[in-house]
């Protein structure tokens, strides 16, 4: 098992910054990737950020110049930097964890999610 404990969400005002933590705990053996997905009320969950261990990184277009993803593999950590914030932005935000156990399986957790909510 893995846990995920994300924390930083909060309310803002447009225009405003957050700071999105994620640390992973358990059985993590291996981590591969780590990611950053909301969701708003009726609306599906998306990917904001995507980060892999080597580094690389991913976007969705609509936070693009905006947020930044950034990891530390050896605290295992995941961070989401989050500026120039747009009501639009509101929405519950879940940490996500892929990886491979030492029996190389392969392992998928998501945390409980955190809100953030950007008053107009």
């Amino acid at each position: 098992q893995v846990q995920l404990v994300e924390s930083g969400g909060g309310l803002v005002q447009a225009g405003g910054s957050l700071r999105l933590s994620c640390a992973a705990s358990g059985d993590i053996d291996r981590i591969n990737a780590m990611g950053w997905y909301r969701q708003a009320p009726g609306k599906q969950r998306e990917l904001v950020a995507h980060i892999t261990s080597s580094g690389s990184t991913n976007y969705a277009d609509s936070v693009k110049g905006r947020f930044t993803i950034s990891g530390d593999n050896a605290e295992n950590t995941v961070h989401l930097q989050m500026n120039s914030l747009k009501p639009e932005d509101t929405a519950v935000y879940y940490c996500r964890a892929e990886g491979v156990y030492s029996d190389y399986h392969g392992y998928d957790y998501w945390g409980q999610g955190t809100q953030v909510t950007v008053s107009s």
